[in-house]
């Protein structure tokens, strides 16, 4: 059910490239658009996990250098029958993990200073087989097409205006100036549920991966309220990729609105439901 809503998103988001496009800029200010979010998606595919390495201020570490944690992370690997990724450590006292990298091949499982301090080794298990789900799921492919198509309708207008406007005489001024304003804001907004929608299934795929769910959900648990004891300094764009919202010390109802994460109350209720076989 998770992937249906995720492929209903991503048609809607594509639907609202197209419809912009079309009303905007006619067929030549969609082709431009379409150029310029392939380029982006380029770029983010192939070099992503350096750029979120760097955005996090992670290096990566040998088995040498964290042997507990580098031999989890193989045991639980081979379990998802993956293969064995980079692993990674960022200096940030809040608890959280990510993975990134555009394939199972290319794959950078990271978790923080602050995880290895207070998370017990159960509930650490649950953390690392949610992000080698991430993994599986090739959920980098799926964020980057999506945040490709979101920055190539925001690119819209601006193409437009140094590109001569419509290639026809059928446009709309009406509606072009509300899509100018909102299509950008709908854009985000649906690529900010397909995240959602990728951390339940990750979730319901890293439960099956460690064989139990109730390390997981009391993973997340004790991840959010530490989430929002302790702030962590990292780029807004970088917020989706952890297991829970790094920025949520910073609260208020915006951040909800935006928010990049399901709640965390829905996760662990989903997760008790498997784990009670229902």
């Amino acid at each position: 059910m998770n992937n249906v809503k995720t492929f209903v998103l991503m048609a809607g988001l594509l639907g609202l490239f197209v419809l912009v496009g079309q009303l905007i800029g006619g067929s030549s200010g969609l082709v431009a658009a379409l150029v310029i979010g392939s380029l982006f998606n380029f770029i983010m595919y192939f070099f992503s996990d350096r750029l979120v390495l760097r955005m996090y201020g992670a290096h990566v570490v040998t088995a040498e250098e964290a042997p507990e944690l580098y031999a989890m992370v193989d045991r639980l690997r081979q379990r998802a029958g993956l293969p064995m990724p980079k692993v990674a450590v960022a200096p940030h006292e809040q608890p959280n993990a990510f993975a990134t990298g555009r394939s199972p091949e290319h794959a950078v499982v990271a978790v923080t200073t602050g995880i290895l301090k207070y998370m017990p080794q159960e509930e650490l298990e649950g953390v690392i087989a949610h992000e080698l789900a991430h993994i599986k799921n090739r959920d980098m492919l799926i964020a980057t097409v999506a945040a490709g198509v979101a920055a190539a309708l925001s690119n819209l207008p601006y193409l437009l205006m140094f590109g001569g406007g419509r290639d026809d005489d059928n446009g709309h001024p009406f509606a072009q100036l509300a899509l100018i304003l909102l299509a950008p804001i709908g854009a985000m907004l649906i690529q900010f549920a397909i995240s959602r929608q990728r951390e339940f299934e990750a979730d319901r795929v890293g439960a099956q991966i460690l064989g139990r769910p109730m390390p997981l959900a009391n993973a997340l648990t004790r991840l959010d309220s530490l989430a929002h004891r302790i702030p962590m300094q990292v780029p807004a764009a970088a917020a989706p990729l952890a297991q829970v919202n790094p920025l949520a010390a910073q609260g208020g109802v915006v951040s909800k609105l935006f928010s990049t994460h399901p709640p965390t109350p829905e996760r662990v209720a989903r997760l008790e439901a498997m784990a009670m076989g229902r």
